[in-house]
């Protein structure tokens, strides 16, 4: 598989190199969001969303700081476009939707520091992706962290009904089902060749 083609970035940000459970990246709304589906499925709604305007938003600063020979100011730039994107999000949800907008709390303005976001915008400006390309690799880690929360929300939900010991509530309980998720999607990093 071409390491260039659209198919194969949707790919590695996807399951390959998933933000979360392969590079470690937004493990806060990870563990934090993820004891219900609902609350997790939205989250992951508006986490991709940003990342998506995010990633578009540092092609364009990315083109435009280069042309001028100021890339020194990448960082704080991408920062800037992150933090207004959620304020975006925030706004719509608390205009449209208040129920979930309450549901989310405080993790919804604590998109502005889920590193996997700033991880998309760095890595698609240091492997010096095209538009279409940083296209594909923001969608595809959009839907690799919304893969990841759910399959944590569903196996949280499922083993909140189970009896379990106490050592193995809550925190504990939480880390472990992260480890194995994570160790699940090491096997996939075999997919993608070398990278």
């Amino acid at each position: 598989m071409n390491p260039e083609s659209l198919s194969f970035i949707f790919l590695s940000a996807f399951l390959i190199n998933n933000f979360v459970l392969a590079m470690f990246l937004g493990l806060c709304p990870f563990v934090g969001v993820s004891a219900k589906r609902d609350t997790a499925f939205n989250m992951s709604l508006a986490t991709a969303f940003v990342m998506f305007i995010s990633s578009l938003c540092a092609y364009g600063i990315n083109w435009i700081l280069t042309s001028y020979q100021l890339e020194f100011l990448r960082l704080i730039s991408y920062i800037a476009i992150i933090a207004s994107a959620v304020q975006l999000v925030e706004m719509v949800l608390k205009k449209f939707s208040p129920t979930l907008f309450r549901a989310l709390g405080i993790f919804l303005p604590l998109i502005t520091t889920n590193c996997a976001i700033l991880g998309v915008a760095l890595f698609q400006t240091a492997r010096q992706y095209d538009f279409f390309q940083s296209i594909a690799f923001s969608l595809g880690a959009g839907a690799g962290f919304a893969l990841a929360i759910m399959l944590m929300a569903g196996l949280r939900e499922k083993l909140e009904l189970s009896k379990l010991p106490n050592i193995t509530q809550a925190a504990a309980l939480s880390m472990m089902l992260a480890g194995i998720l994570s160790m699940t999607f090491m096997g996939f990093a075999g997919l993608g060749g070398q990278i």
